[in-house]
């Protein structure tokens, strides 16, 4: 059974930078698409970026340009590097994976808090 797990999560100053990381455990670990969410207080949990297993990145409107996902398949890892954080980036970030086009996301981590303060 793969679990992921989050780690990387911090305070930071607004403008300043954080880098997430997502770790997938487990025997064998294959996916079609990995991906990182977020949920502020009293929010609802929402995309903000993906990776495919062929590389295709994709970003929602609000971290476009800022943020950037990669991943390490030899560690069996998926990065997220946060640059220019504003006060609204604030979150639980969460790693998610799909195995395939007709699954919905699945083994979700605990999460990673960060935090942007003025």
């Amino acid at each position: 059974q793969v679990q992921l797990a989050e780690s990387g999560g911090g305070s930071v100053q607004v403008g300043g930078s954080l880098r997430l990381s997502c770790a997938a455990s487990g025997r064998t670990f294959s996916f079609y698409v990995m991906g990182w969410f977020r949920q502020a207080p009293g929010k609802e949990r929402e995309f903000v970026a993906s990776i495919a297993a062929s590389g295709h990145t994709s970003y929602s409107d609000y971290v476009k340009g800022r943020f950037t996902v990669s991943r390490d398949i030899a560690r069996n890892t998926m990065y997220l590097q946060m640059n220019n954080l504003k006060p609204e980036d604030t979150a639980i970030y969460l790693c998610a994976r799909r195995i395939s086009s007709n699954t919905d996301y699945g083994s979700w981590g605990q999460g990673t808090q960060v935090t942007v303060f003025p």
